[in-house]
């Protein structure tokens, strides 16, 4: 049985947000991490669709088809909120919703339910990487990062992931050609390049203990660390562990991360939406 199709919708005014929304039921909005785009959270796949759920994602400010930061704003997680908060009253208005992301995106929906703890009926925190704390060496390697891409384009930021980020060599193809496509979608590379240097040095909250305060039923997927040296799975560990009644998963062993099987992905998103705690609330 068919699912039908994606429906475009810009929400204004600036910076503009492009995005998507697919399918019929309970609303689940999905944030993409840095340097991805609305797509690279669960990679495609309609699963969520067929399981009777409305999803909704758009690209961050500066990321894909979407504006860059007005002059005077910037890329910092206060605004990310602000974005998500707009797409939300456009695309899902009144009502809870299921709310996740990846990355860049899993903290800026941390960040929404703290500052609108009544709005979920659950989290999905996808490899996580925030936990209070940015090293020095952490911020040398985004500016770096950033330097390449403005210099470079697309060819500097790949041979700089490929140089610096410490991939396994079973791993190695797969993500310089994932990042390699997901870096010729974006049409601001200068303002991506921008928010390369800003977003790392946000913060989305104070500290870890914050997160004892969120309400919502939680699900925390973690990624193997010789796969995703990028998102640690100790981070993805001390976020469930934060979160009251959080949950963990992960891929099995010798398997590609699961943030990076959409369909697989989705489906443990799906069975997490069914569960009575986030169903019913």
């Amino acid at each position: 049985m068919g699912v039908g199709a994606e429906e475009a919708f810009v929400v204004g005014p600036e910076p503009r947000l492009h995005g998507g929304a697919g399918g019929e039921g309970p609303p689940i909005v999905l944030c993409h991490g840095i340097t991805a785009t609305r797509r690279y959270v669960v990679h495609g796949s309609k699963a969520l669709w067929r399981a009777g759920h409305t999803v909704i994602s758009y690209d961050a400010r500066g990321h894909g088809e979407s504006d860059p930061a007005p002059a005077g704003e910037g890329y910092g997680y206060p605004h990310l909120v602000d974005d998500l908060e707009r797409v939300v009253a456009d695309q899902v208005g009144e009502g809870k919703f299921v709310l996740g992301g990846h990355s860049m995106g899993a903290h800026t929906a941390v960040g929404y339910a703290l500052r609108n703890p009544r709005r979920l009926a659950g989290l999905v925190l996808i490899g996580p990487v925030f936990t209070g704390t940015v090293a020095p060496d952490s911020l040398r390697y985004w500016d770096e990062l950033a330097a390449a891409l403005a210099t470079g384009g697309v060819d500097g930021f790949v041979s700089y992931i490929a140089e610096n980020q410490g991939i396994d060599s079973h791993w190695r193809d797969s993500v310089l050609r994932f990042t390699r496509e997901r870096m010729l979608l974006q049409r601001h590379p200068r303002a991506l390049a921008e928010a390369l240097r800003e977003v790392p040095r946000s913060r989305p909250f104070e500290s870890m203990e914050d997160l004892a305060a969120l309400e919502a039923a939680a699900l925390v997927v973690a990624s193997n660390d010789a796969a995703d040296p990028g998102h640690p799975y100790e981070a993805a560990v001390a976020y469930a562990a934060a979160i009251p009644g959080a949950r963990l998963i992960g891929e099995g062993p010798g398997e590609s991360p699961l943030a990076w099987q959409g369909g697989k992905l989705s489906r443990a998103i799906a069975a997490f939406c069914a569960e009575t705690t986030v169903a019913g609330g």
